[in-house]
């Protein structure tokens, strides 16, 4: 077994969400769970099959996005995975609708950090064993920072 990190690509101001499914409806679930749960949102979605003719199913409203997210299921190269990439949305907008989706079995990340996908390969394939989301902690938080922490969710409105 060999495991390697693969960087994965994220568009600039997207926000990603990384999981593993099990069906091909996934696509089309998924696209119908972004367009009711967030209606101005642009974009793109991918899913990778396991079986029969292994091809990634792509849908979305943004085509730069479906193109991207094609593209990051490309470079990983496992199967039952799944990319949605968002604008004007945010993986809070949306991730209890996805994990909701009958066919998701895994969510391994939703985020707009620098992001690594640490993935085995065995004679068989590829899968996520994993994700690298963002960078290690620089330390813990202090008064000025709980207050400045406070302060921001307040001014996008996530709290009163």
């Amino acid at each position: 077994m060999e495991i390697r990190a693969v960087r994965i690509e994220v568009p600039e101001g997207c926000n990603i969400i990384l999981g593993q499914t099990h069906f091909i409806k996934t696509v089309e679930d998924l696209y119908e769970v972004m367009v009711t749960s967030v209606p101005q949102a642009k974009f793109g979605i991918a899913f990778a099959e396991a079986s029969g003719p292994c091809l990634i199913r792509s849908e979305g409203n943004e085509d730069s996005l479906v193109d991207a997210c094609n593209k990051i299921l490309q470079s990983v190269g496992a199967g039952h995975v799944f990319c949605i990439l968002m604008r004007e949305a945010f993986p809070i907008n949306v991730l209890n609708r996805i994990k909701d989706c009958p066919e998701v079995c895994t969510i391994y990340c939703a985020t707009a950090n620098p992001l690594e996908a640490i993935v085995a390969s065995t004679e068989q394939g590829n899968g996520i064993i994993g994700v690298v989301d963002g960078y290690p902690p620089k330390g813990v938080e202090g008064d000025e920072d709980k207050a400045m922490r406070k302060e921001f969710l307040r001014k996008i409105g996530h709290k009163l």
